[in-house]
């Protein structure tokens, strides 16, 4: 549980790192890139432990399965709720085919 915890809160300061500027487009670019490597750096802190801890437990491609996952699901929140976008239904019915993958992915 540990290593999905940290991927969890990387993906968090990824996804600021990434695309949290969006909000602000009249940032300059150099600013927005300055910021976003800064955030990215606890992006890093957070993923390295959580892929070299979580490997033997999970193999590589579970790990990257996982984190895809993760990905994606902080980024919905993140597109509501930061973003004010909406998810439609086709965002979901295309999140649980990820869902399937994963299940095929951890299937033995």
């Amino acid at each position: 549980m540990l290593t999905i915890a940290l991927l969890v809160c990387s993906n968090v300061f990824m996804t600021f790192a990434w695309y949290g500027h969006l909000k602000y487009p009249h940032w300059p670019l150099w600013q927005a890139i300055l910021i976003s490597w800064a955030i990215a750096f606890f992006e890093y802190l957070l993923m390295v432990p959580a892929n070299r801890w979580g490997y033997g437990q999970f193999t590589a491609v579970q790990l990257k399965t996982i984190q895809e996952i993760v990905t994606l699901s902080v980024f919905a929140g993140f597109a509501v709720l930061w973003l004010g976008e909406s998810l439609r239904w086709n965002h979901l019915v295309a999140f649980g085919c990820l869902v399937a993958a994963a299940f095929f992915m951890f299937w033995e």
